[in-house]
């Protein structure tokens, strides 16, 4: 029942409740990284697969510029990550537009991550069952080492979760993403700015 009614009701009343009071720091968010990303924008949306694969556009606060090399291609994350990217990223503030795609019913407060669409077909059969609920903001996996651990430990957290889906390990999941994002732990895998990609082995 909560799986399938109660979950939705509670991602509804609890991401409206969020948008109304962070809504004074999105605006100081957005005003501060569309003057450190040197005119590339304050908000970065991209196609990924949600619930059953459907595409949607994942929304979040963009925390790197838009530089690029000589031979025109994009720097290295850690060029183009800004200082003012790095916190917003570290305090975990770039994923708080995403309450709008739980709003519109593309992803819930919970819930395996959403990640590049170009991953899809380099998933194994048990991997791909991640894509039987909404992708989440935080997750089992985010709980459990984020971009510290492998694809492979991260996939397995996340096809547990939609197999223990419950109201309680929600409850505990968001408590224990307050304390890691408290913590700042576990922002970047070892040696990354970010996580390295995902290639159907690692």
């Amino acid at each position: 029942m909560y799986k399938c009614f109660f979950k939705r009701l509670f991602d509804i009343i609890i991401s409206l409740m969020a948008l109304i009071c962070l809504s004074p720091i999105l605006l100081v968010v957005t005003i501060w990284l569309h003057f450190a990303n040197k005119g590339a924008g304050a908000f970065f949306l991209q196609e990924r697969p949600g619930k059953d694969a459907k595409i949607f556009k994942i929304i979040k606060f963009k925390t790197m510029t838009d530089e690029r090399g000589t031979d025109g291609n994009l720097l290295p994350d850690e060029v183009r990550l800004t200082k003012v990217g790095k916190f917003v990223r570290s305090t975990s503030i770039d994923e708080l537009p995403q309450l709008i795609n739980v709003l519109k019913g593309e992803m819930s407060l919970i819930g395996p991550r959403p990640l590049l669409i170009q991953y899809l077909p380099l998933y194994s059969k048990e991997q791909t069952r991640r894509h039987e609920v909404r992708p989440g903001i935080t997750g089992w996996a985010q709980c459990h080492g984020r971009n510290a651990i492998t694809w492979t430990e991260k996939f397995k957290l996340d096809v547990w979760y939609v197999d223990h889906c419950t109201f309680k390990t929600d409850v505990d999941i968001i408590f224990t993403t307050i304390k890691k994002v408290l913590q700042r732990a576990d922002i970047s895998q070892e040696g990354c700015a970010t996580m390295e990609g995902f290639n159907g082995h690692n």
